[in-house]
């Protein structure tokens, strides 16, 4: 399983040569934490059992009490994601094939700003921008509402009473990049890691291949919205700082909307630890709705202690930046215009 990640990093690589990454100081443990051992991994093109993806026992008995909405609120909002507004922050609403409303959430600020310069293009007066929203406060107000709750659209820039309307669907948009990576996690198995190792290279072709196998044959994953990639490494931790002087650190379990990113802190661990280099990653994928879900429900993971990363792009990371959130506000960082209190 090991050659498969490795191969993994190489057809991914090769897929996004032109992808921005950064790292983050973590350490490692041998644990597992979704029931998969060490060197496993959510590979293969067959959906995966309950058991296979049941949490590791933390102890006899142990169980951990479920999130409550607010506990989950919380532990999405310092996630920014990104959606096309006008310049009073008013989300604009599309209908990409012509009769259903939809409203777009970008994880990825540049797939945003494309949907806005498409935008501008074909619509010269309208004033439009970029503004961020924290995750936790879309994710039920939102993302999860009713879907008849009645929304007001007007044109912007028009002085037109708003039209009111039900039905807008929302929609939040993963990066195609991590997508790309969750199908072809899926689609990889030993047999495609030996065969493309064998050659002491990755061939376009072999790269092809792979990716055409993670378009057509992924078991997860297939749609471009609302099916969210989270990435892990069961043998990952990150240590939180005590807020008092004297207090103890908390051992945090990292998840990771960006591969590159999760991919490129086990890389430079393994650089920094010459004793971890025959550490095999065991690597987790999950969506985040499926997440959620069990986040909600008694546990035998302490959700509490798991700490999602956001994608973070080259040059505005690293080490000595990437820091559990500990503002009060946790949109303070984020930059650009936010929404508020939904």
């Amino acid at each position: 399983m090991k050659t498969v990640f490795n191969v993994a990093i190489l057809l991914l690589s090769a897929f996004l040569a032109t992808a921005e990454q950064s790292t983050f100081g973590v350490s490692a443990t041998g644990s597992s934490v979704f029931g998969i051992s060490r060197g496993g991994g959510l590979f293969g093109g067959k959906e995966k059992t309950e058991e296979e993806v049941a949490p590791a026992e933390a102890g006899v008995g142990t169980k951990y009490p479920a999130l409550t909405e607010a506990e989950v609120e919380d532990w999405l909002s310092h996630i920014p994601v990104f959606a096309v507004t006008d310049s009073n922050g008013a989300g604009v609403v599309l209908k990409p094939d012509g009769e259903q409303s939809v409203f777009y959430f970008f994880m990825s600020p540049m797939m945003a700003n494309a949907t806005l310069n498409t935008l501008k293009a074909n619509n010269e007066d309208m004033d439009l921008k970029i503004s961020a929203f924290s995750l936790g406060k879309i994710w039920f107000k939102i993302l999860n509402a009713d879907k008849d709750t009645e929304v007001k659209l007007q044109v912007p820039g028009s002085d037109a009473e708003p039209e009111t309307t039900k039905g807008v669907e929302y929609r939040l948009v993963p990066d195609t990049r991590d997508l790309m990576g969750a199908r072809m996690l899926l689609t990889m198995d030993p047999e495609d890691g030996e065969k493309l190792k064998a050659g002491g290279g990755l061939s376009a072709e072999d790269a092809q291949a792979a990716i055409k196998k993670a378009m057509t044959e992924s078991p997860k994953f297939k749609e471009t919205f609302n099916e969210i990639p989270v990435f892990m490494i069961a043998q990952m931790r990150m240590q939180k700082q005590a807020a008092e002087e004297n207090g103890d650190t908390t051992t945090l379990l990292p998840m990771y909307f960006s591969l590159q990113n999760m991919v490129g802190t086990w890389q430079q661990f393994l650089a920094q630890d010459p004793n971890a280099k025959d550490v095999e990653p065991a690597i987790n994928l999950m969506d985040l709705h499926e997440l959620v879900e069990k986040m909600q429900e008694e546990s035998e993971i302490d959700f509490r202690n798991v700490l999602l990363i956001p994608p973070v792009p080259m040059g505005q990371g690293g080490p000595e930046n990437t820091q559990v959130q500990s503002e009060a506000d946790p949109m303070a960082s984020m930059g650009g215009d936010t929404l508020g209190d939904l």
